[in-house]
């Protein structure tokens, strides 16, 4: 238990397997502009060029973030909603640039 007027310590990363499927229900909005570019960099670095963001339905407030940043991501090629075997409106399918 950090003393009065300190902070508790951040906890330490957890590490993410690459596989071309990114499920984001434990993440925060706050968290993806770091997370996402980080993530497509690792993807490409293994050859990954089709990756699936699960974002989940909810109040569509992940995948409004999503979307806004894959707008403006010079990693991506494409994206788009899932059809009906890929998540639908609950995930994002993405191209990543060669």
């Amino acid at each position: 238990m950090p003393a009065p007027g300190e902070t508790e310590p951040e906890p330490p990363p957890v590490p993410l397997p690459i596989t071309g499927e990114l499920d984001l229900h434990t993440f925060r909005p706050a968290d993806l502009s770091e997370l996402l570019p980080a993530y497509f960099a690792e993807c490409a670095a293994r050859g990954i060029r089709e990756i699936r963001i699960v974002h989940g339905k909810g109040t569509g407030t992940l995948r409004a973030t999503v979307h806004a940043l894959l707008r403006r991501s010079p990693a991506v090629a494409s994206f788009r909603s899932g059809d009906e075997t890929t998540g639908s409106w609950g995930a994002t399918l993405v191209t990543l640039r060669r």
